[in-house]
């Protein structure tokens, strides 16, 4: 199969806003190293992470491409390379980086088949997200059935699927979101309470956490929104309740004093998926487990909007401005 030597990308040249994005048609195609496979991209996957990486929040090397997901198909692999039984012209899923391109070479590790029944988009739009939401309740804090737990952001793309699997689980849940339509859609998703922290009363959602828990407190915090939740998660959490933080959304949480955890013996844990799939057979254990949940247990994937590539510059707009229910995705090819 002859390959093309330039494709269509989107670089970011330095640190900084949307702007900094720019789509290119003049970009060459890698080459697989050893231990990597050459991917032709079809669905990319946009992240908050992607944000934290192209506003320099995570420190990378520019010029980058970013993505850090996408459904693909191998074109090719690089020399001396276990495959992990993986074809060329397999269909595939991956987590690495470069996304936002046609053409990525990725780690063969980290690169998943995909089942017949689970489409491009639908992958895409779950793969990161939905391996981070089974490593936290897993691992990071294991939920039991008839546990409280609180989940921030629960519209995103990661809370949208939290909230089913804390629910699958047996938990209770109690979600966070901003306006009307979103509330809807936590809701919609067996959430037991939603609450609205742009209306007047939602303003304080620790003390109507406070008072749903009876006074207790919710037993996990799964927070991805930093800044400006930070000070109310330590309240909502219970006496020797667990607080996960995985994500910046509001900015990174301040500088944390030990001792601000003492009076309620509470757990912190700032994990990352990577840490958690660190192996082969971590992450095929947790991909097959998400698979499972999309084709047998009725997963629900939200996509809010397929953008084409040349239009990344407004995904992230979108993205920031929380206009979003869901997932983004681009069309790469």
């Amino acid at each position: 199969m002859s390959l093309p030597t330039i494709q269509r990308a989107v670089v970011a040249d330095k640190a900084g806003g949307p702007e900094v994005m720019q789509y290119r048609t003049d970009y060459a195609v890698p080459t697989p190293k050893e231990g990597q496979v050459l991917v032709k991209n079809h669905i990319s996957g946009i992240n908050y992470i992607d944000i934290y990486f192209r506003e320099g929040l995570y420190p990378s090397p520019k010029p980058e491409v970013l993505g850090r997901e996408a459904a693909s198909t191998i074109v090719a692999f690089g020399p001396n390379t276990d495959t992990h039984g993986l074809e060329i012209g397999d269909r595939v899923i991956w987590l690495g980086t470069a996304g936002y391109s046609e053409y990525t070479a990725v780690a063969v590790a980290k690169t998943m088949k995909l089942p017949s029944g689970i489409s491009d988009e639908k992958a895409t739009a779950s793969f990161l997200s939905g391996l981070t939401c089974l490593t936290l309740s897993h691992e990071a804090y294991k939920v039991k059935p008839g546990d409280w737990a609180l989940v921030h952001a629960a519209a995103g793309g990661v809370g949208f699927i939290m909230t089913q699997i804390l629910k699958k689980i047996g938990a209770k849940v109690i979600g966070t979101t901003g306006g009307p339509e979103k509330v809807a859609l936590v809701k919609s998703l067996g959430a037991d309470h939603v609450i609205d922290y742009r209306s007047p009363e939602g303003k304080n959602w620790p003390k109507i956490v406070n008072s749903i828990t009876e006074g207790w407190g919710v037993d996990v915090v799964f927070d991805s929104v930093g800044k400006d939740t930070w000070e109310g998660s330590l309240e909502a959490v219970r006496r020797k309740g667990t607080v996960i933080w995985f994500g910046n959304a509001s900015g990174p949480v301040p500088p944390l004093p030990l001792n601000r955890l003492s009076p309620k013996c509470v757990k912190v844990a700032r994990p990352t998926l990577l840490g958690y799939i660190h192996t082969r057979e971590e992450f095929e254990f947790y991909a097959q487990k998400l698979f499972n949940l999309i084709l047998h247990d009725n997963l629900k994937i939200n996509i809010h909007k397929v953008y084409p590539l040349n239009m990344v510059q407004q995904a992230h707009k979108d993205l920031e401005g929380r206009k979003t229910m869901g997932k983004l995705l681009l069309a790469v090819s």
